[in-house]
């Protein structure tokens, strides 16, 4: 029985144990001077397990008696996860090289966060879910303050941690609540006692504190702000993996405690969800307008997404998490060219984050402001780029479910986000002359930046794919 329980979890076993030998090998040779090879490997494994667990994955799992899953869902879950992660130490790494911020802790922090990560979205146990979130958030902690020697990084650091500590006491106020009025903290135990017409009050409370938790995990209002200001004061590398892996994690863990353990009560949830779609969409789109900071833009443009792929988890059906699923691919890959070009940013040698620096780049760089551009129009849903199609893909479950209302909010919302989306592509191609970019010529996020903007059009001839998965994945999670 234990073998079989510990074949289920051989892929975070491994990453568990390459941590552990990378942090005691590093520290026995040469420490730092191993960081670039360190890199290329953890971004290697991070692959070939993406590859492994796509490919030889089947039927639904279960191991420790239930307090860990392995089905359709969480496995295309954790290759989202690995595969941006991988992606991210890939283009990060010329940067960090030259900023002097690679150290060998980097890429085993991230390794720690991706377990973290994989076992968030395979809980089928209170315990489980917290280990895994606070393994996660601790390495994140970590490494949003990796530059000692950098103001803004500390402080973003100190902010992620306070706020994160107070998220994590909610979640767990609402966890010991649940499992007090239950008597288990196994999901599949929960759910059979939050069935019936009459749940227990204390329930409902450790329902809402769970799911304030979680709201804040995927930055959703009003649990979002420390996200502009972790995002503007992380190093680059960092505010990019920030914005991809964790947010794939942070939603699968929502959708499974969700429909898992409360899949019972979804008129009970459904609207405290979508009452946090709507109010992230809002918010999402009318903050980031008066934003000349990229990262902060790119930090409202986060949560505004986040209220989007919350609208499929609200709809509370089958159709409704295989376009969340789909949604959340497709985030992530936008989002991993968009910080490809602004990791590239740079004037004289030094990075520069400020939207202005952009005017009339389309002059000196027409390929690369093309495909900044596809990426813009993609973010913002015009179609026929892939992250319309993204967007339809909700909607049409949420009409499909009765809440035609939530697509009107959105659409609206949508509008308005468009404009500082556009505002990017008319400075690049018809703003004022101004002290441009001169720098950054990297091929290596030159490639990921070209690449990510190709996938935004060519996509939409079958999403690679990935709708069959995404359908199976939603199939094993709603019952």
């Amino acid at each position: 029985m234990l073998q079989a329980d510990l074949n289920i979890i051989l892929p975070e076993i491994i990453l568990s144990v390459f941590a552990m030998l990378a942090l005691v090998g590093a520290v026995y040779t040469s420490k730092d001077k191993m960081a670039p090879m360190l890199m290329w490997i953890t971004a290697s494994l991070f692959v070939v397990l993406a590859a492994w667990i796509g490919m030889n994955g089947s039927g639904d799992n279960a191991a420790f008696g239930g307090m860990y899953s392995d089905d359709a869902f969480s496995r295309f879950a954790k290759v989202v996860i690995l595969l941006s992660a991988a992606a991210v130490i890939v283009m990060s790494q010329e940067y960090a090289q030259r900023r002097g911020m690679l150290k060998f802790e980097y890429p085993i922090l991230i390794t720690l966060a991706v377990v973290g990560m994989m076992v968030m979205v395979s809980a089928g146990d209170l315990m489980t879910l917290y280990m895994g979130l606070e393994l996660q958030s601790l390495a994140l902690y970590v490494i949003a303050s990796i530059r000692r020697d950098s103001l803004k990084s500390t402080e973003a650091g100190l902010k992620y941690f306070v706020l994160g500590a107070l998220s994590s006491g909610l979640l767990l106020y609402g966890s010991s609540l649940v499992y007090g009025f239950s008597g288990t903290t196994l999901f599949s135990g929960i759910a059979q006692a939050a069935q019936g017409d009459h749940l227990p009050l204390g329930m409902l409370f450790g329902l809402v504190f769970m799911a304030s938790g979680f709201a804040f995990k995927v930055s959703a209002v009003p649990f979002h702000m420390w996200t502009p200001d972790v995002y503007e004061g992380a190093p680059t590398p960092v505010t990019a993996f920030f914005a991809t892996a964790p947010k794939v994690a942070a939603m699968g863990l929502f959708a499974r405690v969700m429909h898992d353990a409360f899949g019972g009560m979804v008129g009970d949830w459904q609207q405290i969800i979508a009452l946090l779609s709507v109010l992230s969409m809002f918010l999402g789109a009318i903050a980031a307008i008066g934003q000349r900071d990229i990262k902060r833009l790119m930090a409202y443009s986060s949560i505004a997404h986040m209220g989007y792929a919350l609208i499929g988890l609200a709809t509370g059906t089958e159709a409704g998490i295989s376009a969340m699923l789909i949604y959340m691919a497709i985030y992530v890959t936008m989002n991993i060219g968009t910080f490809a070009f602004i990791l590239s940013m740079e004037r004289d040698g030094q990075p520069v984050t400020s939207i202005d620096s952009l005017r009339l780049y389309a002059r000196s760089e027409p390929g690369k402001a093309m495909a900044v551009l596809i990426l813009m129009f993609s973010l913002a849903g015009v179609p026929p780029m892939l992250g319309f199609f993204a967007k339809l893909g909700v909607w049409q479950a949420a009409i499909q479910a009765d809440m035609v209302w939530l697509v009107v909010a959105s659409a609206v919302a949508s509008a308005i986000g468009a404009f500082y989306y556009l505002r990017i592509v008319f400075f690049m191609y018809f703003g004022e002359e101004a002290d441009g970019l001169n720098g950054g010529k990297s091929a290596m996020l030159s490639g990921v930046l070209v690449a990510s903007a190709a996938i935004m059009l060519i996509g939409i001839v079958n999403l690679f794919g990935i709708e069959g998965p995404a359908m199976a994945a939603a199939a094993t999670l709603v019952h």
